[in-house]
């Protein structure tokens, strides 16, 4: 950093970076609530109005990996301002949409500001001095679920209690307070990188997960057989082939696949890409079911407010548990951390066979399993930036990020086959039977186990006098450099 600024206060900088995440990931529930509306409030059909989810998605899934990149090349604090921008925009163009292709274009914006969560955490290394890296870490990565935790309730009651533009105004001047908070708070950190961006590498990256994530989120509407959808598919690997071939031969690439093929950094993401999908799982079926009339013998009978209420201390739980899963880091390392969070994530699961009958025992179910996420979660960055170079550390963790987001994202789709196919009749509607969620929780918890087995050959790479050296002269960070708290193999 430059001689010339105050030395950053960490509690500041951990408490505004905390105040960013939760922020960003509010826009991902914060519409929930109006799905059911949405075709009478845009004159638009229900499978239309999907997309104002689905725009969300894709946008963070796509521009995830360049914001990286950017940040990386030009420094982490003036990307999460720029971040802040789709945000602010996104959300007044929400706010006074009065047609669905308005809706789509500010969801689609609001998207674009999820980059700010891993750059949120790749900037701690810099700031942070090592005893505070690792609970760091885990805090803002638990602000995912904290903020998706408290999405659904505050967007239910604001839908149910005032007119729907309240909900995006407010998303507005929320982000304009992070921006203020991050210009004001925030201390700037030189860039790491150096190089140019890579143009053609960003829009190859973009086109193959576009026709990814497509294909997989709709190819259940539009027929799994579908022309559609095996175009999409087809078109996807070959244009993300052609992206690999690119990328090892760019001499300053989107995304480092030399770097990511490293055990540590390969098996990490892996592990993100399950322990996603096992996450997701739980987000799907857990509030259909509290919803459900009691009528159909297993449903839980709660309003849409009532039911955010009941998943939100499963949400906090996550910010309870992630410094005992810094502390753990610190005494076995993050591996263990994720091989232990994976495998609570399975537990939870499988208490659910006996516990998803009642209120009170889903509660149970969720706080169990999102405390197997807050761990997880808090240490799949740590394994990352303990393995890559000072230089990398923004377009890793986009990478790790974009991996949990394609879990998410299969999740979503075999989860919704699950329940779509297993229904039961309910007088003129067809409903997901018990077996169907049973079954899915049954998915969650054999996704968790392998998320588990994934974690335990993940190879921590342990310093040596030549990595030592090299990255003395490079600038590069070797895990002997990062605190044990933050990844180091003991």
């Amino acid at each position: 950093m430059d001689g010339s600024q105050p030395a950053p206060r960490p509690g500041v900088v951990v408490g505004v970076l905390a105040v960013a995440g939760i922020v960003a990931s509010l826009m991902q529930t914060l519409i929930v609530p109006l799905i059911g509306e949405l075709p009478t409030l845009l004159h638009t059909t229900a499978g239309n109005a999907s997309w104002a989810v689905t725009a969300t998605l894709l946008a963070a899934a796509v521009t995830t990996p360049a914001i990286g990149r950017l940040a990386d090349l030009h420094g982490k604090k003036r990307m999460l301002i720029a971040c802040t921008v789709p945000l602010i925009a996104g959300s007044v163009v929400c706010a006074t949409a009065g047609s669905l292709a308005a809706m789509i274009v500010g969801r689609g914006l609001q998207g674009i500001g999820a980059g700010m969560v891993p750059i949120g955490i790749s900037i701690l290394r810099d700031l942070l001095p090592p005893e505070r890296l690792g609970s760091a870490i885990a805090l803002i990565s638990s602000s995912l679920g904290i903020g998706g935790a408290l999405g659904l309730p505050i967007s239910a009651a604001v839908a149910q209690h005032a007119n729907w533009h309240v909900l995006f105004w407010a998303a507005a001047a929320l982000s304009l307070l992070v921006a203020a908070l991050v210009w004001t708070l925030i201390p700037a950190v030189p860039p790491r990188a150096t190089g140019s961006f890579d143009l053609p590498g960003a829009l190859g990256l973009g086109t193959g997960l576009v026709c990814l994530l497509l294909a997989i989120s709709k190819g259940a509407d539009w027929g799994w057989t579908s022309g559609t959808t095996l175009g999409l598919l087809a078109t996807a690997v070959v244009v993300l082939l052609g992206w690999g071939w690119w990328e090892l031969r760019s001499t300053s690439p989107l995304v480092d696949l030399r770097v990511t093929a490293r055990g540590q950094v390969l098996l990490t993401n892996a592990a993100s890409v399950v322990v996603g999908f096992a996450m997701y799982a739980a987000a799907l079926i857990s509030p259909q079911l509290l919803q459900l009339p009691k009528a159909t013998g297993y449903g839980l009978g709660q309003s849409m407010q009532a039911a955010g209420l009941w998943m939100a201390p499963a949400g906090l739980m996550m910010m309870l548990v992630s410094p005992l899963g810094a502390k753990l880091s610190a005494a076995r390392t993050p591996k263990t951390t994720l091989v232990v969070g994976s495998l609570v994530i399975a537990a939870g699961y499988g208490s659910s066979l006996a516990l998803m009958g009642s209120v009170w025992g889903l509660l149970v179910v969720s706080i169990v399993t999102n405390s197997g996420v807050a761990l997880a979660y808090g240490a799949m960055p740590a394994l990352i930036m303990s393995a890559v170079p000072l230089s990398e550390t923004g377009s890793a963790n986009s990478f790790n990020t974009l991996m949990r987001s394609i879990g998410t994202t299969l999740s979503a789709a075999v989860v919704g086959v699950v329940l779509s196919h297993m229904t039961t009749r309910f007088g003129p509607y067809s409903l997901p039977s018990l077996n169907g969620f049973r079954t899915g929780m049954l998915i969650g918890c054999g996704v968790a186990v392998v998320a588990a087995a994934v974690a335990a050959c993940i190879p921590l790479r342990r310093p040596t006098p030549t990595a030592d050296a090299t990255d003395a002269t490079d600038g590069a960070n070797d895990p002997a450099h990062v605190p044990a708290e933050a990844g180091e193999a003991r």
